[in-house]
């Protein structure tokens, strides 16, 4: 079959599982599509292709066994780098590891490889996951695939940039902030931000641990579902992963109708619809607003009055954990070390250290672990840190009082589609606010999801367009709630059917 990198994770299993297919084949037809496409996109910072058909390969014998075979056999995923896999390099995007080989899998990769997965490649991100569009990583800079002078999002920008552009059939990254959903809504992809704890985070290098989430990004909600079962769950080298029931998220959703919307309470926060937010971008929400209410939903004005201030919270919380999290990387136990040749000869410890971080790390990292250590500091502990914390506490609980009303919440992703690539490097604030209606799900510990809704025209390229995405906000474990609906909508809506950019057209080389 020709184009198998085009179809879904539920289509190729369905075509393995019949034998029209092998595992050989799809993961052939990747390995072609990545040689093609990605000196274009610049997804992957490293591949292994001769992996990946081993992986194939034992999984085709897998099959061939029979028996109960697990639903991502045989499928090939790409990898955020900044999820350890034992024996390979684990960069996070940084000059500072560089050199740095995982000793063992995270969590999240030693299941995947019990589900007898294809590993084709770690993808890019902004380093140390510090970023909104993957323009900050150390080696390159990935390209959104419907445009490639446009930002992918970040900091998970080449999972999704590789799922958007078929060059892998799912992927997995990470969100802090909005890291996960951000760039799915650039790259017209789904992408699904668990609740805290779902998804062991151990083998994860860590950014801000009380906000650090494992997230999936896919081709369609069906395949979220089937990404989700395969890594969530309680892990004792985690304690901060949950102890709840299992849940069959792919066969929930499976069985999920139009009938399930009528009643449903759709909150609507007033603070996602403010100032600031793209015309365009509001008015395709809005249509997905009414699509629910002619399914019989019931819309809900709703007010998250403290979410305003999220942005600013986040921001002291996140750099002050990171400041802890980084003071690991000190050039002498791993990583990159400032070399003799360098000067480093003669050097003293503290000049040591000093040298190592100032070449090894770039200046987004930088910038923040300097906010952080100045938030922790002596005399402004209780001004900044203590302060935001405090925030935090006022946020989760509008959103608790939000649920008491609704069932779900709904609003933009972003306040705008992809920007360009360069617009927003000179001003980082303006970088930051581009996380705006995702940042306050992190502080409160909720499941988000991203997903496509429809199209608006791409003003630097004419005839082009650009991907908007909708956030969907459910309470605490409601991830199959939360699938649920957007399956619903995605049915609705038929984002890949329609998709006028699909395939080869996105991939034209630009002039």
């Amino acid at each position: 079959m020709d184009n198998l990198y085009d179809l879904t994770i539920g289509e190729l299993g369905k075509l393995l599982r019949q034998g029209e297919i092998k595992s050989v084949d799809i993961a052939d037809s990747y390995i072609k599509r990545i040689k093609e496409v990605d000196t274009f996109i610049g997804a992957y910072l490293q591949t292994d292709f001769e992996e990946a058909m081993k992986n194939a390969e034992n999984a085709d014998k897998i099959i061939m066994s029979g028996g109960d075979i697990p639903l991502l056999t045989g499928i090939p995923l790409s990898i955020k780098d900044i999820f350890l896999i034992k024996g390979k390099k684990t960069t996070c995007a940084s000059k500072i590891l560089d050199n740095f080989i995982s000793p063992y899998d995270a969590t999240v990769v030693k299941k995947l490889k019990q589900n007898n997965y294809v590993f084709l490649g770690k993808t890019n991100l902004d380093e140390f996951a510090m970023g909104s569009s993957t323009e900050n990583s150390a080696y390159k800079v990935t390209r959104n695939p419907y445009d490639f002078k446009r930002v992918p999002g970040g900091s998970s920008g080449g999972s999704a940039a590789s799922v958007s552009a078929d060059l892998c059939a799912g992927s997995f990254g990470t969100d802090t902030g909005g890291s996960v959903r951000q760039p799915a809504a650039f790259c017209g992809v789904v992408g699904l931000k668990p609740t805290y704890g779902l998804i062991s985070r151990y083998g994860i290098v860590a950014f801000s641990s009380s906000l650090d989430q494992a997230g999936v990004l896919a081709k369609d909600t069906t395949d979220a579902a089937i990404l989700l079962d395969a890594v969530a769950g309680f892990d004792e080298r985690d304690q901060t992963t949950r102890r709840f029931e299992a849940k069959d998220y792919a066969g929930i959703i499976g069985r999920a109708d139009k009938a399930s919307i009528k009643g449903l309470r759709v909150g609507i926060p007033a603070e996602f619809f403010s100032e600031g937010l793209d015309s365009d971008v509001n008015s395709k929400i809005l249509e997905v607003r009414e699509l629910l209410k002619g399914l019989g939903a019931n819309i809900v004005d709703i007010s998250l009055p403290d979410t305003k201030y999220s942005v600013a919270a986040y921001y002291i919380i996140a750099t002050s954990e990171a400041s802890s999290n980084l003071e690991r990387y000190d050039g002498i136990r791993f990583g990159y070390r400032y070399k003799q040749e360098q000067g480093a000869r003669g050097l003293g410890l503290d000049d040591l250290y000093s040298k190592s971080r100032e070449f090894g790390f770039g200046d987004e990292v930088k910038r923040r672990i300097i906010l952080g250590t100045f938030a922790l500091s002596a005399g402004y502990y209780d001004a900044y840190y203590k302060k935001a914390s405090l925030i935090r506490k006022l946020i989760i609980k509008n959103y608790k009082d939000a649920f008491e009303k609704t069932d779900i919440i709904i609003g933009p992703t972003s306040p705008a589609p992809a920007f360009l690539i360069g617009e927003k490097t000179g001003d980082p604030l303006s970088m930051y606010l581009s996380d705006i209606y995702t940042i306050s799900v992190n502080l409160s510990y909720l499941p988000a999801l991203s997903m496509p809704v429809g199209f608006v025209d791409n003003p630097a390229k004419p005839g082009g367009v650009l991907p908007i995405g909708l956030q969907i906000i459910s309470p605490w474990l409601t991830e199959d709630r939360l699938l649920s609906v957007a399956k619903i909508i995605e049915g609705e809506i038929k984002f890949r059917e329609n998709n006028i950019n699909k395939k080869d057209i996105r991939y034209e080389q630009h002039a």
